[in-house]
């Protein structure tokens, strides 16, 4: 069987990617979209595209049945789920060989298998993978602790708890059984022993159907927020030959023991003391699949076609290794507030170009980040002869990179890739419970802010204003006596702080620094500032979108917005506002909510779901909910009054939390 037409039952980075090795070898690609994707990456690359009508996955990249109807309209003969969606859901799989298509993935009987973390502990204990034994919460005792609960049905981080106190383990199974048959219809939840840190370890594995088996290496996926993996590398540092070994036979023996095929990931979790243990069998590619193929010199998703397509693996092992690859996964959020998704136009997604870096993505500058889908903007990878240099070569490509739009975790990845834990390999998953806070302490990056404050003034002072436009506010009372030091005030993105810079306009008409002593301007364009600081001539490249400025500097990034030179005291919150963080649906309320409710500082009021995440808002302080304007099913924007509480002063204050990403 020879694949013509592929269809891809995704959106985003993952089919721009696989419709690159099929523009490669010849094949024919079909896209499908959801409304909220019409003019997507993928959509503009493919040859063929499909609408699924609606916007929300349920409606859309879910239904399985519009999925394969897309397929046979468009004449494909193959279908490759990608992952995420429909990529483990063995119904899917049989119901696209049941149209007569080519599935590109395993045997339906293997994810099946593999569909439920319980079962396939089960069958992985029987073929002989080590196992963290599991616990019964019904007699769990101190002695367990600390217990790690988790969704049988699912990944990614939902339906997953850390339980330290017994007294609090009846709450979090309730409320994992609940997010994990919100997530994947199936509230079945099992607990096992929390390994203290303890390090994310997983073997790439391919498999054909004459007897062959590769363990491409290992990949280390420690570097996690909220159980979701940040930063991956291969092969996973440190690890001996003896454990390297046992994990790749492990590996090979679970692929063994449910007839695999294709492509899958075997997941482990390693102690601190170097025993394995048995997390899942992933059916499916991984994002982090690019490390794998940078260190082998292989197309993954290549492989997986000429598989499905009946062909064995081109030898009977694999490809040495070359060198060591690590991939950055950066997202639309702001790691300083708990992760909050963020959502609005990317206006300029520029990543550095060279040897040994790769950019996989599903946007463009000028696309839309919307709030139905998973955050991810795109992953950085970077390939070097050593992981110093690989690590090097990727912290430079993202500070180096213009990103232009929401707030993004670029500055949080080139921090953790300087981490003096994560260079000496010290990696574990609990690195950003311990580290997060150091990593988003403003000013503490590289870069002066203030200095590229100056440079976005400097650029602006020299901006003509457009055509028919009155002149130019932005001298104020001054604006006659351009001598005399022009202030302009900003507040960096997205730590909130205010920077007040001045210049003046002398008859050279080049502007020039005022009370900034041991700086000097050596150019000054609309897009282009040059200063020389204390001697070392830098370079800002500088971008104004509306009142928000982004400057790009040598050795960090700053999105700036200029403020008025005058508060308005109209702007300000009445106290006890509850607004929405982000768009977003309302998906339920605290039991019995409405006004004239008491409620408790702290307490979950509110959960609002966004871009696959939910987020609870919390209760500011103990007092009566006043106002209530949220109800399950509605549609909200950022910034949308949801609720007042009015404090109860004798109750003791508590700071307004930020709300909780629980997926």
């Amino acid at each position: 069987m020879t694949i013509t037409t592929l269809l891809v039952a995704n959106r985003g980075e993952i089919a721009c990617r696989i419709f690159r090795t099929c523009r490669d070898l010849g094949i024919t690609t079909v896209a499908v979209y959801s409304d909220a994707d019409a003019d997507a990456l993928h959509v503009r690359r493919a040859d063929l595209a499909v609408r699924l009508p609606g916007a929300a996955p349920t409606d859309t990249y879910l239904r399985g049945d519009l999925v394969v109807a897309a397929a046979l309209a468009a004449g494909a003969d193959a279908v490759h789920p990608g992952y995420g969606f429909l990529s483990e859901n063995a119904a899917f799989a049989a119901a696209v060989q049941d149209a007569g298509l080519v599935w590109v993935g395993p045997p339906v009987k293997a994810i099946e298998l593999m569909a439920s973390k319980t079962r396939a502990k089960e069958l992985m204990g029987g073929a002989g993978v080590p196992l963290l034994a599991p616990v019964d919460p019904a007699t769990a005792g101190e002695d367990d602790l600390p217990l790690l609960l988790k969704a049988a049905a699912g990944g990614g981080g939902r339906g997953m708890r850390i339980v330290r106190e017994l007294n609090a383990l009846p709450g979090e199974l309730l409320a994992a059984a609940a997010e994990a048959a919100s997530a994947f219809g199936d509230g079945e939840v099992f607990a096992e022993p929390y390994v203290e840190r303890g390090r994310h370890v997983e073997v790439q594995v391919m498999a054909d159907a004459h007897d062959t088996v590769w363990a491409l290496g290992t990949r280390d996926c420690s570097l996690q927020r909220r159980h979701q993996k940040v930063v991956e590398e291969a092969p996973a540092p440190g690890l001996d030959d003896t454990l390297r070994k046992r994990l790749h036979d492990a590996a090979v023996a679970a692929a063994r023991a449910v007839d695999y095929r294709g492509a899958g990931t075997v997941e482990f979790l390693v102690s601190a003391e170097g025993r394995p243990y048995f997390l899942e069998m992933n059916t499916r590619l991984q994002v982090e699949h690019p490390v794998t193929e940078a260190v082998f010199g292989l197309d993954l998703v290549a492989l997986q076609l000429r598989l499905a397509e009946g062909e064995p693996l081109p030898t009977p092992a694999p490809p040495q290794p070359s060198g060591h690859a690590v991939e950055a996964r950066l997202y639309a959020e702001d790691p300083a507030r708990d992760w909050q998704p963020q959502t609005g136009a990317l206006l300029t997604l520029e990543v550095p170009e060279g040897p040994g870096l790769r950019l996989d993505t599903g946007y463009t500058g000028g696309d839309t980040i919307g709030v139905h889908y998973d955050p991810m903007i795109a992953k950085v990878i970077a390939h070097a002869p050593t992981r110093r240099e690989a690590v090097r070569l990727l912290a430079r490509a993202l500070e180096r990179a213009r990103i232009h739009g929401p707030v993004t975790n670029r500055e949080l990845l080139v921090r953790s890739l300087r981490h003096p834990d994560f260079a000496a390999a010290r990696l574990d998953t609990g690195f950003y419970d311990r580290h997060l806070a150091d990593l988003t302490a403003p000013g503490t990056g590289p870069g002066d802010p203030a200095t590229a404050a100056l440079a976005a003034a400097l650029a602006e002072a020299v901006r003509p204003a457009p055509a028919g436009a009155p002149a130019p506010a932005r001298f104020g009372a001054w604006r006659n006596v351009p001598s005399q030091p022009q202030r302009k005030r900003y507040r960096s993105e997205p730590d909130g702080a205010e920077h007040e810079v001045a210049y003046r306009t002398p008859r050279t008409r080049v502007p020039e620094p005022y009370e900034a002593p041991g700086i000097r301007v050596l150019a000054a364009a609309p897009d282009h500032v040059t200063l020389e600081v204390d001697g070392v001539t830098r370079h800002f490249g500088v971008t104004a979108h509306g009142d928000r400025v982004h400057v790009d500097a040598p050795d960090a990034s700053f999105t700036f917005t200029a403020l008025p030179r005058f508060t308005d005291p109209a702007t300000h919150t009445a106290p006890g506002s509850l607004l929405a963080p982000m768009p977003g649906t309302v998906v339920r309320l605290a039991e019995g909510l409405a006004a004239g409710a008491t409620v408790e500082a702290g307490q979950p009021l509110i959960w609002l779901e966004a871009m696959k995440m939910e987020h609870r808002i919390l209760a500011p302080a103990s007092g009566t909910l006043t106002a209530l304007h949220a109800a399950p099913g509605h549609q909200v924007e950022v910034g949308a009054l949801l609720a007042v509480v009015q404090e109860d002063p004798a109750a003791t204050p508590v700071p307004v939390p930020v709300p909780e990403e629980t997926a």
